[in-house]
């Protein structure tokens, strides 16, 4: 899908124009054009970038195969910026982060973005650049600014999110330590890892998107960006902060599970040491080294018995109290 918005330099606002119309919209100063390739296939798009508005073809190739690293690259003319964007989904069984890559290319009156999947925040834009004058009134600098904002701003409902699934694994954690939790936060911490992939370098396009001396960016509009880097070097210490919970969290999952063990080994010891005396007057009394010379008609007796079985009974608990008052229950 190719969707076309230009304003032209009188402010009248033309959605939807013909391709054909471009040329003439480029030509037109003070004019504001927005393109947007949507899951457009690379032999529709390469013509328009490469011929109509007169990309560097290493600019083009970039735009059109997915590389995943935020930059920015200065043209003279024109920037191309690759930007990058995540989804969440926290199943149990698969959680993952998808990522998306948004292509911009911002000259001195226009506006190109190509992106293979749907986003968000360039949905919201383009909504927003038709309802209201003043998103499409101050440049197309601008309107990349409402662009990043929007792409940014919705980094943070995830980041909440994963940050209530940080909190659910620390309560099943005390609560009862599975397999699969410890499964959960290995998730959760490539997760957290694959973000700051995306932001620490997204947050230096941002800086120099504000500090850099781009022709197409104009200086009033620098502190806009200087806004969203601000926004991102907050997000990229809130993922550092979650990412020391999650190892926080994996540490205490690893010493509750050892407490857990050791509490077993004590029950399994004690039960063991209790049954000692039994084992011994059973293995004494039940071996036949030696022969009677005479005859013991009385050991076999009732009155025998009983006192065996006392001994028997009496014996471990016996261990039990002499262990009591050793402190080690």
């Amino acid at each position: 899908m190719i969707r076309i918005f230009l304003r032209t330099p009188d402010g009248q606002r033309h959605a939807n124009p013909s391709i054909e119309f471009i040329p003439a919209a480029l030509a037109q100063k003070g004019a504001l054009l927005w393109v947007d390739f949507q899951a457009e296939p690379p032999s529709t798009c390469e013509p328009i970038l490469l011929n109509t508005f007169g990309f560097h073809p290493l600019a083009v190739d970039d735009a059109l195969s997915e590389i995943h690293v935020p930059r920015v690259d200065d043209w003279s003319e024109y920037l191309f910026v690759v930007l990058s964007t995540f989804s969440i989904d926290m199943s149990d069984h698969n959680s993952h982060l998808e990522i998306q890559e948004l292509d911009v290319f911002l000259g001195h009156n226009y506006l190109v973005t190509h992106h293979d999947e749907p986003i968000a925040s360039v949905d919201r834009t383009w909504t927003a650049v038709q309802r209201d004058e003043r998103h499409a009134g101050m440049g197309p600098d601008h309107l990349l600014y409402r662009l990043v904002d929007d792409l940014v701003n919705s980094f943070m409902p995830i980041v909440e999110e994963i940050d209530i699934a940080i909190d659910e694994v620390e309560d099943s954690i005390f609560n009862e330590p599975r397999p699969q939790t410890l499964s959960r936060i290995f998730t959760l911490k490539r997760i957290l890892l694959q973000m700051r992939r995306i932001l620490t370098p997204q947050r230096e396009v941002l800086n120099k998107l504000a500090r850099d001396d781009y022709p197409v960016i104009d200086a009033p509009d620098r502190i806009f960006f200087r806004d969203v880097y601000d926004h991102l070097v907050r997000l990229h210490d809130i993922n550092e902060s979650l990412r020391d919970l999650v190892s926080g969290t994996l540490d205490v999952y690893l010493s509750v599970v050892n407490n857990r063990m050791n509490d077993v080994m004590k029950i399994l010891t004690v039960i063991t040491t209790l049954f000692m005396p039994i084992s011994f007057l059973a293995g004494f009394f039940g071996m036949n080294f030696f022969e009677p010379t005479i005859a013991f008609e009385g050991w076999t007796g009732a009155t025998t018995f009983a006192i065996t079985l006392i001994i028997m009974i009496s014996s471990p608990i016996a261990m039990y109290f002499w262990i009591q008052k050793r402190g080690w229950l």
